[in-house]
């Protein structure tokens, strides 16, 4: 099997918790309250301007040009992602110019960013595939019976959404091709779903 299949597969129990948390629960059957979601996605905006930076620097690591492409390709899209919070941010009255990160999302941003700046572009592959493939994971779950009609139906749709798991994929053969099955990159990968599982309790809790 692939690496990145390996890595997803021994950290289902991270990928459940996620899932099964109650702010996931409350984006599923709509009940999230408003002020959670509006945490949230400050959160996320400001987490995506750091994952697009990471994307760029394991680009400039890469040590061919498929690759110093395929990252920067990536980093489009995260860019792509950042403009839909931008709708988001009017939609549910955030201020993204006005957002301070909470002491989750910091730690995540900074694991990220001192994994791309200090190892090779296949260890900061596999700190930010958990990203790609849970968001993926948990779209497809909310939306296994079809997409809801309520608040967060929109988001449901992207990350449930065939282009958003290609991406996913993209990510992860990049894993595949410059990572290998050394603690580092198992320990790093783990690391960073712990990351998203934090994540979504910290909006959950934070509801300034």
């Amino acid at each position: 099997m692939a690496l990145s299949h390996d890595l997803w597969h021994a950290n289902q129990d991270l990928a459940r918790a996620c899932l099964d948390h109650p702010f996931v629960r409350g984006l599923a059957d709509g009940t999230l309250p408003r002020a959670r979601f509006a945490v949230y996605v400050g959160q996320d905006a400001f987490f995506l301007e750091a994952f697009a930076r990471a994307y760029c620097i394991a680009a400039a690591k890469a040590p061919d040009p498929d690759g110093f492409r395929a990252f920067h390709a990536l980093a489009q899209g995260a860019l792509d992602e950042l403009r839909l919070h931008d709708g988001y941010a009017r939609a549910w009255a955030v201020d993204l110019r006005a957002v301070t990160p909470l002491a989750a999302t910091r730690h995540y941003t900074d694991f990220l960013l001192a994994t791309a700046w200090g190892h090779d572009a296949g260890v900061t592959a596999a700190a930010m595939s958990p990203c790609m493939r849970l968001y993926a994971y948990l779209g497809q779950a909310l939306a296994r019976a079809g997409v809801p009609d309520h608040a967060y139906a929109d988001w449901i749709r992207t990350y449930s959404s065939a282009e958003f798991a290609a991406l996913a994929g993209r990510l992860e053969e990049l894993t595949d091709r410059y990572g290998a099955a050394t603690p580092l990159v198992q320990t790093t990968y783990r690391y960073a779903m712990e990351c998203e599982l934090a994540f979504f309790a910290a909006a959950w809790e934070d509801s300034r």
